[in-house]
Formats: structure tokens, C-alpha cells, sequence
């Protein structure tokens, strides 16, 4: 048995893992050889995260085993983990901004010398060659005098990176690495892990991104609802069949849209500037027309002025100058309410805050547009018949899993189901102007198969769409036109059949036309 385990590197035998009303891991086996990239792939809620985290001692297991180089081992924290040359980069990295990226790389464990032979002092010089030394190595090129606030997103994750080199990790966990990066980032840190590999290290690599596994995952592990479907050779199994296993039937990979049918134009932006809380502008000039029947895509990386655009024509957030105009009547400094009834949805970024009253049941929630209208309520007087069938209608119609039905409260369901809510609470306005923001985040393949279908039904039936999304493959399946945003300035307008994402991800990045 012993000699078995030894040809893994990483083994986790028969782990469960369970939370309050749910089990997020049952009887799951994993087994990874050194110097291969593994993936785990499976929709959000699936147990992935959650398998990983015990790997890096962040949780312990209810029941099962886990073996490193075939010793058992108990990691009961993260620094017991990091003890046994694990590493994992998160989602969220755990950087300090104001200090530069030696400090970081090296903080916990900094180089000590002595000056005068008796005082102690951080020498930084001799981490900062080898520093430089490493990320050459691997193509994880950093600057070590760099300070973190001045550096872009995807030179922080090399960072997070470097920091678990420098800690000799030889198993490496990446959980959702690319997010957050433009097309050529992802190219590049797909390289990167490439070289990873072939230094010997053992990549895991939590997604659900089926491309990015087929460019270079080994072998990959497939998680359903907690479950652990199969391990597949990646060259031999195709994207469909990894797809149709990740969500337990047969999904559609490309998005069926029909041919546009453009009308007249239904919202006018004309030199739109907005600042933000600290008078910062953020939004810079921006002008764009979209008519019915159009789904104008804004495509950017995260913290480009794009929400702040959206959050001005709903009425969020004060313009500072230039004008909205929808259906030909100017509602620069119109209500909130009073755009809602002049024919504006909004489904928001920040659900919690803006999308959803969390203390509600979903029966309140799903009726938030309509409760002061017939035939919800009559002189003043809520019905709440109709409200409860219409919840019922929209549960079943659009997949809102809640325990209790339309009596189900609002915070005890995931986000993912919050999210459902709200969309099917904004599509069945049927408004002439729908603007989405992050429409599908934190939610499972089939839930977003399902709302590309619903968008693209709003736009055949004559809405005006502003989609504004983080995800470029849902800007490309969607769009009719392509904005791109960067740095509060919409950098390209174009059909979205004149543009790959590749030249997308160079706008987004700033970088223009050299005509």
C-alpha cells in the first residue's frame, strides 16, 4: 500500500467535508503526481475551494485522509501547510500595498543581518537578486523594489506567486487564477505555470474554465454538488464532454444568437463624466447610443470607470456633466423611481447592497417593482395572492432553489440563487432599457446558459441592452456592439464581428490604434 502512495505527491483519500446544511465534499479521492497540472473543475458551490482549503490546512476534514508524499499528514493551519511546501494564491491576494514586492515576498521570514556586529537589521539586497533571480527562472518577471499600490493586477498575482517560490512550495494551488486577467495576461500566466511544470513543481488548479484547462491541465478532476464525477486525461477528452460532466447534462458551448434587428435609438450618452466619493473622475467624456434590439457590450478589466457609467444612468450616482437621454427625453437628473418608470432595469454589481433586501422573504423581494401597482396591491392594499403566484412563477421559470419556497428569507440563500432572483425580477419588467452589470458572477454553467438566453430574448424582443461584464467570452457571445473602457474612457467603439478578443484585451490594457 505504502509503495502505491508513493508515486503521489499529493493523495486526499475519501475526504467529507460538511457545514451547516450542507455537505461540500462527500467521499471525495484525489491523487496528484509530482510535476504534472492538475485541475479541479466544477461549477461555483461544486466543493472545489472548499477540497483545496483543507489541502492548505485552512479547514481539517469531518472524515478521510491526506497524504504528502505518502506520509499521512493533520495540517491544522496554513503555516503548517506552507511547512510541507504547499503554497495556494487566492482569489483575493494578501498583499501589503504600501510596502514593495521584496518586502512582501519576504515578510515573516526576513533576511536578518547585524550592523556594528550587535544591531539587528532587514537586509534586503541579497532577497532582492534572488528575487530578481527566480522570477526570471520561472517568466514570473517582478521588479523587487516595485511598490504593490503602484502595480497592476496581474504583476500582484505574480507576486502572490513569487511568494510561494520563495517559501520553496513545491505544490502549487491556484484557485480561480484568471479571474481577473485581460486575454494576453491569461496567455501569459498560463506560460507561466507551464514552466512551473517543468521546474518540477505540482500545480493544482481550481476553475471553471474549460479552455484554459484544455491549454494545459494534465489531468483533470471533475466535482458536481460535492461529489467527485471522474478524473480525465485532458488531451483525450473533449470540452463538450467536460462541460455536460461539470453540470450533469448536455450544455450548449456557443451561444445561439439570431441575426440583429436594429430599431431606433433608445438610450443616448453624450460626454458623460462622473467622479466618485473622492472627487475622483472616473468616468471621462463618454458618449455611445444603443438602439432596440442592440446588446452594447462595455468590456474592461475591474475598476475602469464601468460601473460607475452604469450606476449614473440608473441614477445611482450624480453626473457630473454631459447627458442621458432615453426614448428622447432627457433623464440626466431624474429620480431613481422615475427612471424605473420611464423604462430602465437595472441589475447591479453589488447585489446585496442595491439588488436585494436580505431581511425580506423572496415573495417581498420579487414583488420590489411591482407591489405598489394592480393588480399587487389595490388602493393602497397589498394582495398578496397575486404576489405569492407571481413568486412561484418566476421559482420555477428561472431555477431560484430557496428551502421554503417564495417564503424562503433572502440571506439564508447563496448568492448564487440571489442573483437569480434578482435577474428575473428586472427581465420580467420588460423594460425598453436593461442595463446588466456582472450579470452571471458567482453563478454555475447551466444558471448562465440560461441568462445569455434570456438577454439575448430581450434584445429579439426589441430591448436595449447595456452589458457591462468582466467576462470576455460573455461580451463576445453576446454583443452586437463592443465598447472598450479604460480608465474612465470608452478607448473603441466597434461592430463586434470586426474585433478578436485578442485586439479587445489590447484596449482594455490602453493601448490604441497607432493610426
Amino acid at each position: 500500500m505504502g509503495q502505491e502512495r508513493e508515486e503521489y505527491i499529493v493523495e486526499m483519500r475519501h475526504i467529507t467535508k460538511r457545514f451547516p446544511g450542507i455537505v461540500a465534499n462527500d467521499d471525495v479521492t484525489i491523487q496528484a503526481r509530482q510535476g504534472e497540472i492538475y485541475a479541479l473543475l466544477g461549477e461555483n458551490g461544486a466543493g472545489k475551494s472548499t477540497l483545496m482549503s483543507m489541502l492548505y490546512g485552512m479547514y481539517e476534514p469531518d472524515h478521510g485522509e491526506i497524504y504528502i508524499r505518502g506520509q499521512k499528514v493533520n495540517f491544522r493551519s496554513a503555516s503548517d501547510a506552507a511547512d510541507a511546501n504547499i503554497g495556494m494564491v487566492h482569489q483575493h491576494f494578501k498583499l501589503v500595498e504600501n510596502f514593495t514586492v521584496a518586502e512582501n515576498i519576504t515578510l515573516g521570514i526576513e533576511p536578518m543581518k547585524k550592523g556594528l556586529g550587535i544591531f539587528p537589521y532587514v537586509d534586503l539586497s541579497e532577497a532582492s537578486r534572488k528575487i530578481a533571480e527566480m522570477s526570471k527562472s520561472y517568466g514570473l518577471e517582478v521588479d523587487p523594489k516595485a511598490v504593490i499600490s503602484d502595480l497592476g493586477v496581474s504583476i500582484r498575482q505574480r507576486v502572490e506567486i513569487m511568494k510561494m517560490l520563495y517559501r520553496q512550495a513545491e505544490i502549487l494551488i491556484f484557485d480561480e487564477p484568471t479571474a481577473i486577467l485581460t486575454p494576453q495576461e491569461v496567455e501569459y500566466l498560463l506560460k507561466s505555470l507551464e514552466e512551473l511544470r517543468k521546474g518540477g513543481k505540482t500545480v493544482i488548479l481550481i476553475t471553471h474554465k474549460i479552455e484554459e484547462i484544455k491549454k494545459v491541465a494534465d489531468r483533470c478532476a471533475i466535482l458536481r454538488r460535492g461529489k467527485l464525477i471522474d478524473v480525465l486525461d485532458v488531451r483525450t477528452t473533449s470540452t463538450q464532454e467536460m462541460a455536460n460532466l461539470m453540470v450533469g447534462r448536455t450544455v450548449a458551448l456557443q451561444t445561439d444568437k439570431s441575426e440583429a434587428k436594429f430599431g431606433d435609438p433608445v438610450l443616448v450618452v453624450k460626454d458623460l463624466s462622473v467622479r466618485n466619493e473622492d472627487k475622483v473622475q472616473v468616468v471621462k467624456d463618454v458618449s455611445f447610443t444603443i438602439r432596440a434590439g442592440e446588446v452594447f457590450a462595455v468590456a474592461g478589466v475591474s475598476g475602469n470607470g464601468q460601473v460607475e457609467l452604469a450606476d449614473a444612468i440608473a441614477g445611482l450616482v450624480k453626473t457630473e456633466k454631459g447627458s442621458v437621454t432615453l426614448l428622447g427625453k432627457d433623464i440626466t437628473n431624474d429620480a431613481i423611481r422615475d427612471r424605473v418608470e420611464e423604462g430602465i432595469t437595472y441589475i447591479p454589481e453589488d447585489r446585496q447592497k442595491f439588488g436585494v433586501f436580505l431581511d425580506f422573504n423572496l415573495r417581498s423581494n420579487l414583488a420590489l417593482r411591482r407591489y405598489y401597482k394592480e393588480p399587487f396591491s389595490h388602493k393602497g392594499i397589498l394582495n398578496f395572492d397575486e404576489s405569492q403566484q407571481y413568486a412561484e412563477r418566476l421559482i420555477g421559470e428561472y431555477d431560484i432553489r430557496s428551502g421554503q419556497g417564495a417564503k424562503t428569507s433572502l440571506r439564508s440563500m447563496s448568492g448564487g440563487n440571489q442573483q437569480k432572483a434578482i435577474v428575473a425580477r428586472e427581465i420580467e419588467q420588460h423594460s425598453p432599457l436593461i442595463i446588466f452589470v456582472q450579470p452571471t458572477r458567482g453563478l454555475d454553467m447551466g444558471a448562465i446558459e440560461n441568462i445569455h438566453k434570456q438577454i439575448l430574448q430581450e434584445r429579439d424582443r426589441g430591448a436595449a441592452i447595456l452589458l457591462i461584464s468582466l467576462e470576455l467570452d460573455e461580451v463576445m457571445g453576446l454583443a452586437d456592439t463592443i465598447g472598450v473602457i479604460y480608465n474612465g474612457q470608452l478607448l473603441k467603439i466597434a461592430d463586434a464581428g470586426t474585433l478578436s478578443s485578442q485586439e479587445i484585451g489590447r484596449y482594455m490594457m490602453g493601448v490604441t490604434d497607432n493610426e
